[in-house]
């Protein structure tokens, strides 16, 4: 037999290289998991090694809230503007109807900004406002976030809008070995309607916030609807992320009409990103609660404070200004960061701050009141993520009506929540004290 037709198997035994064996398509799939999976490990280790070193909130207290000097250090050049109506809306249940009136209005424009855009029920309603105006001929821009929304809105739903006329875009891909893709996400909430009526607060687009808070499964959350010269700054937050996302920029009386004034309060639109070398909305919390004097209430969704803050709090209360914070209690969606933050519940229990824990349901607003004046609201968590990494957005205003509204909104929270005392923290189990030491190293990054 000549060498030429000689089989594989005869010229390996003959000491002859063997044919290269095909892989099987599970061993391809569990090479491209693997591969995408340590791009993903690398990519985090390297956003861990390279966090910014954070702004340090060593900050006495020498005045209040109410003196003049207050709104410049807190606000640090975000504009402070009167004449504006806002209205609190609590739950699916009111948030959406408003959220989609405003919608079905439009006339010009309308800009919608959002993490969680899924689809469903309440996803649906708003993909059907969205394509129902786009057929009227209104610009309908949309800018979800690829991690909150891209696995859970549905192709067939995208194409639906785009088919319509709507422009929808997904802001920074899921990329593994990009470390801004894993780190840089729009938080944001933003709906501006014909660049006059804004709604900004912590709701997510999706089934899990139907109802008034009612069942397990339905959410317990915050937004506001604000007219007025401060829904000019809301728009231009919008703004900011569509144009990094798609290189348009928005101009004219269609995004940016001459402001008209609706209202009485005074407001500002304050936008945190990880682009700026300061935490804006961290900023605003940290004055805040270093010129207290009466009163803070804290109620946030992921409350994981590092050590200025919890100084700040602590200061507080030592002075003799009452601080309580409401957080999630059993129902949680994220175990994760009820777990690192309740590490620091310790030293702020014993420093004189009281903590409850709401039930029933997941508990997601975010915002604070002070000294029944000064109060924020809007999408960013009480955590390094939001202060430091995320695209959020809250509002900001020293209006003592619209401090009333959300104190009278926690008190009622706090009717339906659970005191959390230094003796529950002290008795934790050894499992809780491993878990949380365990996430320690991670904080930055929940």
């Amino acid at each position: 037999m000549s060498a030429a037709a000689e089989s594989p198997e005869r010229r390996s035994r003959r000491g002859g290289a063997p044919r290269p064996r095909k892989r099987t398509r599970a061993e391809i799939v569990a090479l491209v998991v693997g591969s995408v999976v340590a791009g993903m490990t690398i990519s985090l280790g390297l956003a861990l090694l390279r966090q910014p070193t954070p702004p340090r909130w060593s900050l006495p207290h020498v005045f209040g809230v109410a003196d003049p000097t207050f709104v410049p250090s807190a606000l640090a050049g975000s504009l402070m503007t009167a004449g504006n109506r806002i209205d609190v809306l609590e739950n699916g249940v009111r948030i959406f109807p408003a959220m989609l009136a405003a919608i079905a209005g439009a006339r010009r424009s309308v800009d919608f900004e959002a993490y969680i855009f899924w689809s469903g029920r309440v996803g649906g309603e708003f993909r059907n406002a969205f394509i129902e105006r786009a057929r009227h001929g209104v610009p309908v821009r949309i800018l979800v976030d690829a991690l909150g929304s891209g696995k859970r809105l549905s192709g067939s739903d995208v194409d639906a809008m785009r088919a319509a006329g709507c422009r929808v875009v997904f802001f920074h891909g899921l990329k593994p070995w990009d470390r801004g893709s894993l780190d840089h996400r729009t938080h944001r909430r933003v709906l501006v309607v014909d660049g006059e009526t804004g709604f900004t607060g912590g709701v997510g687009f999706a089934d899990e916030w139907m109802g008034d808070a009612d069942a397990k499964d339905h959410w317990r959350d915050t937004q506001v609807r604000i007219e007025g010269p401060a829904v000019e700054d809301l728009q231009g937050a919008f703004q900011e992320n569509w144009t990094e996302a798609t290189g348009e920029t928005l101009a004219g009386a269609d995004f940016f009409p001459a402001p008209a004034a609706a209202g009485t309060a005074r407001a500002a639109i304050v936008a945190s990103s990880s682009r700026y070398s300061t935490a804006d909305v961290e900023r605003v919390y940290a004055v805040a609660l270093s010129a207290a004097e009466k009163s803070v209430d804290v109620a946030n969704s992921y409350f994981l404070p590092n050590d200025d803050e919890v100084r700040l709090m602590t200061s507080a209360a030592r002075r003799g200004v009452p601080v309580r914070v409401l957080v999630p209690g059993k129902v949680n969606d994220v175990p994760a960061t009820k777990t690192a933050g309740r590490a620091d519940f310790g030293r702020l229990l014993a420093g004189g701050v009281r903590i409850w824990e709401y039930e029933g349901t997941m508990f997601h607003p975010k915002l604070m009141v002070v000294d029944g004046r000064l109060s924020t609201i809007g999408s960013a968590n009480f955590d390094a993520r939001s202060f430091h990494l995320n695209e959020e957005i809250n509002l900001v205003s020293d209006d003592p009506r619209l401090a009333a509204e959300l104190e009278a909104s926690f008190e009622r929270d706090l009717s339906r929540a659970r005191p959390y005392t230094l003796a529950q923290w002290k008795s934790r189990s050894l499992a809780q004290r491993i878990s949380e030491w365990a996430l320690q190293p991670f904080k930055s990054q929940l």
